[in-house]
């Protein structure tokens, strides 16, 4: 029970410095508050349940808990400037961020009826590009598309978010307004150079500045998605471009919060 007591605190305190109401609706009726709501989202993101399952497994271990449509909408109502505190919060400050992106399915199908049917492999239309922290190996930023997109699109958004002092990415990241933009915002990129790619003053100004010990350091996101997909898979059960975005963006943030509570646990 003290475990749960403490899961409860970590919850109600991380919500009271993003600022969060008690509820959530202005005029529903006030019987959950919204941090009952959060942390059963939590645990369903983190032991990968469907929304009946956590709310029967939440009944019999006489846990007050919503409805199975009321956790659906307060999956679908929070936002993406939400969960971008979250993880900011869960996070904290950066000195060294790396760039990187995968894939995430929209189903878990069989591979052994896939190859009986056709032998397809399905198809990976969720995109998510992340920034991670390469000292506290947590998620600083993230973004998510449900159609496929260049890496380089988000890595503005996530720079911005993350506030890092160095960033290292791979070759997909080495752009011109990139290295302009991190220029501006006084953020050194390390980046290999591309092969025939010699315009760009931004761009040759970090190229003289290029570390391999730091860029190296770029490995640990590959570390960060394997350590994501192996606990929580890759794919998602959700439908919607909302309640997918609050899946993903959920299991992050138990990656941040969760991670080394359970670990105790």
């Amino acid at each position: 029970m003290k475990r749960e007591v403490k899961l409860i605190k970590k919850v109600k305190r991380l919500l009271k410095r993003l600022g969060m109401p008690r509820w959530l609706h202005h005029f529903g009726p006030k019987t959950y508050e919204f941090y009952e709501h959060f942390y059963i989202l939590l645990i369903k993101y983190y032991s990968k349940l469907s929304y009946r399952r956590v709310v029967k497994m939440m009944d019999m271990l006489g846990i007050k808990c919503p409805s199975k449509s009321a956790l659906q909408y307060t999956a679908k109502k929070l936002s993406t400037t939400f969960w971008d505190k979250v993880l900011k919060l869960t996070c904290g400050d950066c000195y060294i961020v790396a760039l990187d992106s995968t894939g995430l399915c929209r189903t878990n199908p069989s591979y052994h009826y896939l190859r009986r049917i056709d032998g397809k492999s399905p198809k990976i239309p969720i995109k998510l590009s992340v920034a991670l922290d390469t000292k506290k190996k947590k998620f600083a930023a993230a973004r998510i598309r449900v159609l496929p997109a260049h890496d380089g699109k988000d890595a503005r958004k996530l720079l911005e978010l993350s506030k890092p002092k160095i960033g290292v990415a791979d070759k997909a990241y080495s752009i011109e307004k990139l290295y302009r933009f991190a220029e501006n915002q006084g953020i050194l990129l390390m980046i290999p150079k591309k092969k025939n790619v010699k315009r760009g003053h931004a761009r040759n100004k970090m190229h003289k500045l290029f570390r391999k010990r730091t860029y190296n350091r770029r490995q640990l996101v590959e570390a960060g998605f394997s350590s994501y997909k192996r606990k929580y898979g890759s794919s998602v059960s959700s439908k919607t471009a909302r309640t997918i975005r609050s899946e993903v963006f959920g299991r992050l943030a138990c990656h941040n919060i969760l991670g080394k509570l359970f670990i105790d646990f």
